[in-house]
Order: C-alpha cells, then structure tokens, then sequence
C-alpha cells in the first residue's frame, strides 16, 4: 500500500510516498529555519506564507523521487494522508487543502493524522524489530509527552510538560545566552567542550508525577546568569554543557522509571529533541545498563517529516479501513 503523505504543522513543509508504512520511497523537506532566526522562534503568519509557496513544490519532488508523476498517482497512489493537528492554524490549513485536492481529484482515501501519532510511530521507519508494548518519549520544541502504548492507536499519556516544552526551553535558555536559533543544537554544538559539572542547575523530576516542567531550570539559568554573565567561550561551553545534562537526566530519570512501573521493556524516542547527542547517548546507555531497549529514530525522522505520517497513516488505516467516503 503507497501513501502519500503531507506534513505542514509548523515550520517544516514536507511531502513523503510511504509504501506498506515502514518504507519510505521518497521524504523531501523544506525547512523554515533562515526565515524565523531573526525573531527566535515561529512567526506563525510567516510560516503558512512559506507553506504555501513551498507546497507545489515539495509535493512534485517527493513524488519525482519516487518514481511517480501525476499521471499516475491514480494508479500508484492508494491513499492521502496529512497532518490534522496538534500545530499553526495556518500552517495545519495548507497542507489539509492540498491533501484534500490530491484525494478529491484522484478518488483516494483521506487519512487524517494527529502529529504527534507521527512521532511516536517514527523509530519503526527504521526499526522494524520494535514490539508492541513500549513507552514513548515525544520531544520537540512544542511538546514534551511520556506515553505508555498499549497497540496501535490504544495508547495512555502518563505526563506532560506543566509549562515549556523541553524544546522551547532549549529555545529560550540558548538565546538568554546570546546564541543562534534554533537553541537546541546550538547547545548541543557548546556543550561538546563544555563541563557538565561547572554549574549546578536543578533537576526538575517532580517526583509522584509523570508530568515535566522545564520553567524552573530556565529561572535558574536567568539567575545565574545575572550574577556570572558570560565573560568567554570556556564559560559559555561549561554553561551549555550544565544545563544540557540536567535536562537529559531529568529526561531519562522519568523515562525509566515509568518503563519500569509499567513494565515496558522497550523505550521508543520521537521529536526533535531526540537528535539531541546526549540525550540519544544516556538514554542508549542507561537501556543497557538496565537491560530495556531504546529506539531513536536517524536525524531526518527526529525533526517534522512526512514519513512518519505516512507510517502512522498506513496503521491507523489498517485498524480502520478507511475507504474514500471518509474524506473528511
């Protein structure tokens, strides 16, 4: 079964054909990044702007890749699948509007897809010995969701962020330090030189919960900062380095210790966050250590991508039976 697949939730315009949910056949992504630097963060208005010029285009190339033109998507298409939400409004809007034409001309199914079924299903792209059940771990710049899977589509949210998403926080902790958008791999990049000791930053486990909260460790990054603001870039790696461990061990703290409340000996990562280096390290490390295996997707299905929609479409569809007249 080939899907074609349509992610526009935020700042990412990406376009997929996925054949029988695990292989991709073609992914094609057009970032935003240069367009949102200079506001540190998603202006909204201007990412719908870049989705709609962006579009045509990524769906023709992802198609191309794959071998397929639209004169015979009707023959080698079987579905149309996009992302529905969580996301941009705006954003959410061009990419349902181009789906809906592709399955209104050609008389395909239309599978809408929540995004973050996308992530929680992106490590199986390339992992296809991972077994139901596992505990998901989806981090990115909105979200941040530890959820027991129980099978396809039946699925239980332990916790969540009360505040920032992990992202968001990298975000805001890497421009109170002067850096590049995003913040993210900005301080992944510092902290390789950095120590991880030099500064005391909280853990902020909240223990009796499942639920994150990353306010508290950027409060204490601003205080610190207002008595030792940066002076040179060995400060500024050891900064970097400090606060970069205490979110990846607050991360994997919560984690493990649900998988092990739960009994769940399988722990899959989704979301951007998980490109970070050393969370993908302590969590594969700490697995080991504890004998429950972890599954992170590569860098290109980390990030918003339409594979992992197409994946989560291809399952939602084989538990549904979606035909045409679901078009919704």
């Amino acid at each position: 079964m080939n899907i074609f697949a349509i992610e526009t939730s935020c700042d990412e315009t990406s376009a997929s054909v996925v054949s029988n949910g695990l292989k991709v056949r073609s992914v094609v992504i057009s970032s935003q990044i240069k367009i949102h630097a200079g506001f540190f963060g998603v202006v909204p208005e201007l990412a719908s702007r870049a989705h709609i010029e962006n579009i045509n285009h990524v769906i023709w190339q992802a198609l191309s890749d794959a071998g397929i033109n639209f004169t015979d998507f009707s023959r080698k298409i079987d579905a149309v699948a996009f992302t529905s939400g969580p996301g941009l409004a705006g954003a959410l809007l061009v990419g349902a509007i181009a789906a809906k034409s592709l399955a209104c001309v050609y008389k395909k199914p239309l599978i809408p897809v929540n995004h973050l079924d996308g992530h929680l299903y992106s490590s199986l792209i390339e992992n296809k010995s991972v077994k139901l059940p596992f505990l998901s771990l989806i981090i990115s710049g909105g979200h941040t969701e530890l959820v027991a899977v129980e099978d396809f589509g039946k699925y239980k949210v332990l916790g969540s962020t009360r505040d920032d998403a992990v992202g968001e926080a990298f975000d805001k902790a890497a421009k109170m330090l002067g850096m590049s958008y995003p913040g993210g791999p900005a301080i992944d990049k510092m902290a390789e030189n950095g120590n991880s000791e030099a500064v005391k930053f909280t853990r902020p486990y909240l223990k009796g919960s499942w639920d994150f909260s990353f306010s508290g460790i950027k409060t204490a990054l601003l205080n610190y900062l207002k008595t030792s603001p940066v002076r040179n870039e060995k400060q500024l790696n050891d900064i970097c380095a400090s606060f970069r461990q205490a979110v990846a061990e607050t991360l994997c703290f919560k984690s493990f210790e649900a998988a092990k409340k739960f009994n769940l000996k399988r722990i899959v990562l989704g979301g951007g966050v998980s490109a970070n280096s050393l969370i993908r390290k302590i969590f594969l490390k700490t697995g080991q250590k504890n004998k429950i295996k972890v599954f992170i997707p590569s860098l290109i299905y980390s990030t918003d991508n339409a594979a992992m929609i197409g994946c989560a479409a291809y399952f939602k569809q084989k538990n549904c039976g979606l035909k045409y007249d679901d078009i919704q």
